[in-house]
């Protein structure tokens, strides 16, 4: 499986498992079964937040990995309204707890709020000198926003952002300047939302083309790009081995013409997409 490199040299798999709306009156237990699988399948990286389910994907992640911490790269995220020097330090120990562990790899400010950004990196380098966290980085911040973390962009793991096909403004600067420093970005949504990306006629062109699913192909599309990890979610066994089989699809610069054509990449400046 393609790997992609943080700042430190650690290694992750290109291709992770999401848990938005996991937690969140669903079968738990296959949520966790899932995520199981896809451990077993290579998907070692596992993305959560607090906010998902108001702790409640945290806690179907802490069942998930229950002595297998250690197969696992493991990331959360604080609310922006947590990520202060004072309320912080709460919130990580509170998603700790949810997560039955000790640390986690990866702690990401979720988007920007009213907290300045140098107090949270404040706060985020003091959890990592008590050992609660390995390393930290952001979510849903623009260029701009990266640029105003000054020398403590150097430190900064990771972006993670909305990006597919339907959403490719990020190529135009965000990309660029994050690979320009050897930080990888970390997509989420990469297949889309609510399955109007999936219907379009160019996408399934291609997978028809491929013998293969058109969520595999805008999976594919995402994994292409170096130094991107992405995070789809998957709630059930087949799901889990489509992305999987995802990992080996290798478009052409047909494929990538025509889905250029459909979905064009952006000739300028936008502003910065999440949901």
């Amino acid at each position: 499986m393609d790997q992609v490199r943080f700042h430190d040299g650690v290694t992750v798999p290109a291709l992770g498992q999401g848990t938005w709306r996991m937690g969140e009156g669903g079968d738990r237990r296959a949520e966790a079964d899932a995520l199981r699988l896809g451990l077993d399948l290579g998907l070692t990286l596992i993305d959560t937040a607090e906010m998902y389910g108001e702790g409640g994907a945290e806690e179907v992640v802490g069942e998930a990995i229950a002595g297998r911490r250690d197969e696992v790269f493991l990331v959360s995220k604080v609310y922006p309204h947590n990520a202060s020097a004072r309320k912080l330090p709460g919130a990580l120990a509170a998603s700790l707890k949810r997560l039955r562990v000790e640390r986690l790899d990866l702690y990401l400010l979720h988007w920007r709020g009213g907290v300045p950004l140098a107090e949270t990196v404040q706060a985020m380098e003091a959890a990592r000198a008590r050992g609660r966290i390995a390393r930290w980085g952001v979510s849903n911040l623009d260029v701009a926003d990266l640029k105003e973390l000054g020398p403590a962009l150097a430190d900064c793991a990771t972006d993670q952002v909305l990006w597919n096909l339907e959403a490719r403004g990020v190529e135009f600067d965000l990309l660029p300047f994050c690979a320009a420093r050897s930080m990888p970005v970390m997509a989420y949504s990469p297949i889309g939302q609510g399955g109007a990306l999936l219907r379009h006629k160019a996408l399934r062109a291609v997978a028809d083309r491929h013998g293969v699913a058109p969520a595999q192909v805008a999976l594919a599309f995402v994994l292409a790009r170096p130094g991107v990890i992405a995070i789809p979610k998957a709630s059930d066994p087949a799901h889990v081995r489509a992305n999987v089989a995802a990992r080996d699809l290798r478009l052409t610069a047909e494929d990538l013409s025509d889905l250029d054509a459909a979905f064009p990449p952006p000739k300028r400046k936008q502003s910065l997409e999440m949901i």
